[in-house]
Parts: structure tokens; sequence; C-alpha cells
């Protein structure tokens, strides 16, 4: 049993989420995914996540030769879909083999050794976690993942997880929509563990916030969209803290990517915050 903390390096404020990037974009200056990936290096941007379950590990590949020093490589494994085509047709598997057996592939078809952060893409209902966890902490062992992450869990599945071997970091939604990992967040403070906030524009609909008129009168004062602005209250909001958060807009865009991190930097107003709030 581990209590220990092994706390990711400082690897930025603003990670570059690949899950839409596809092998159709080679060649277009604004959706190349190589010209992607130079872009978010030259810019700062060290995060690069992705997952087996996307299906675009060999896209990534070919987009880091020769920046893979870098940057900081995420992926997940466990989320296998199924054969309808539907986009809900999808299982978990996170029994020790699949561990085994998914790293091997991702390595492969990255193009690396090692991968820097490795999560589980989401919580079990079969396999326990402590489980997963083990069979993940031999990968760290023999060097093929440097860092253990775990996505889409409980705060419970956090606790019993880090208990076996220290997990580096959660990747979970937030945004001005979706703000259920606040509940989490002095848990990560307290076992030293980095949040990873996906979806923080929430896919550019913010129609559910509960806070609509607020929502779009800061929009409208910022002078950016209501998607915009839920990426910079996040990042404001992370700012705050004493604890490492790393937010993860996902785009396949140059300018989106560079958008996103004049955006990510902007500081609202106190007027504004207080409204969000």
């Amino acid at each position: 049993m581990s209590t220990a903390q092994m706390p990711l390096p400082d690897v930025g404020a603003q990670g570059l989420g690949l899950m839409r990037v596809r092998d159709d974009g080679w060649g277009d200056p604004d959706r190349d995914p190589g010209a992607l990936v130079r872009a978010a290096v030259d810019a700062g941007v060290r995060v690069l996540d992705t997952a087996e379950m996307y299906g675009n590990e060999e896209v990534l590949g070919r987009a880091i030769a020769g920046v893979r020093d870098d940057v900081f490589l995420c992926t997940k494994f466990g989320v296998y879909w199924g054969t309808s085509g539907r986009f809900d047709d999808w299982s978990v598997r996170a029994d020790p083999a699949t561990v085994r057996t998914a790293i091997d592939g991702s390595l492969r078809r990255l193009g690396t050794d090692t991968i820097d952060l490795y999560y589980l893409h989401d919580r079990s209902d079969d396999t326990p976690i402590e489980d997963t966890v083990a069979a993940m902490a031999q990968l760290r062992k023999v060097g093929k993942i440097r860092f253990l992450g775990l996505s889409n869990v409980t705060a419970e599945d956090v606790r019993r997880a880090h208990a076996v071997h220290p997990i580096s970091a959660v990747q979970q939604p937030w945004s001005l929509a979706d703000r259920a990992v606040e509940s989490m967040l002095p848990l990560l403070s307290e076992l030293g563990i980095a949040l990873v906030a996906h979806s923080p524009m929430n896919h550019g609909d913010l129609g559910e916030t509960g806070g609509g008129v607020a929502v779009n009168r800061a929009a409208e004062r910022a002078g950016i969209s209501t998607a915009q602005l839920s990426l910079a209250w996040v990042q404001q909001r992370a700012r705050s803290m004493e604890q490492q958060v790393v937010t993860l807009p996902g785009t396949t865009r140059v300018s989106h990517l560079r958008d996103n991190i004049a955006v990510g930097e902007r500081e609202l107003d106190d007027l504004s915050m207080a409204e969000l709030a």
C-alpha cells in the first residue's frame, strides 16, 4: 500500500486535446497534424492528449516525429467500441491482461518507447480498480510509462487507486456548464494529484448552464464567445488555486489553437467572475 505523492512536473496551464485529429488533415496549413503539433510546441504547449479509443495514435505518432522530447505525451486505454457503429456502443475493459496488451499497441502506434502519462480512460464495474492500477504500476516499473492517471472516475475510485500506487493526474470535465469535479478538488489537493480539465469549452454548448443571461453578458463584455468565456473562466479559477490544474481544450486547427492559448490567458473582470459564480 502506498500513500506517497508523485506529482506531475510543471507542464504548463493549458494542453491540447487531440480527440478529433484525423489522417485527412495532412497538407492543409490549418489542419495538418504536424503543423498543429509544431505550433503547439512553438507556443509553449507541452501536454498532448489522445486515447486508444480515438483511433488516431498513428496520426499523432507521425505528427510528433522530431519533437517527441519537447512534448508531454498522454494517452488512455480501456474503452473499446462495439460493432454497431453507434456512438453509444462502447464498453470498458480494465483487467490486467488488457493493460499489458494496450500499452504495447499504443507505444507502437505512437512510435515511442515511453508514454509520459497513461490513463485508465473510464471506470470499470467489472475489474477492481486496485487490480488495474497494480498492472499499470508494473508498466512504470519496466519503463513503459512515467506517470499514472485516471479519467472519468469517482472520488472513491481515486482513493482506492492511490492506495495501490501514487496517481499523478485525474482527467475530468470542467466548464461553466459542468462543475461536478469541484467537489473532488479538495481530495486531489490532499493527495497531490493534478486535475486535467477536459472539455473546458463544453464542446461549444453552454445552453444548459442555468445562468445563460450572466454567461452571455460576461462574454459580450469580454468580446469573446461563450465557449471561449468558459475556457477563460476555468483557467482563471485554476490560477487562483494552490494546486496543479491543466486545461485541455481540443482542436484540429492551428488557428483555433492560437485563439485558445490567447483566451486562456485572459483575465475576466471581477463583476463577470462574481456573476458566473
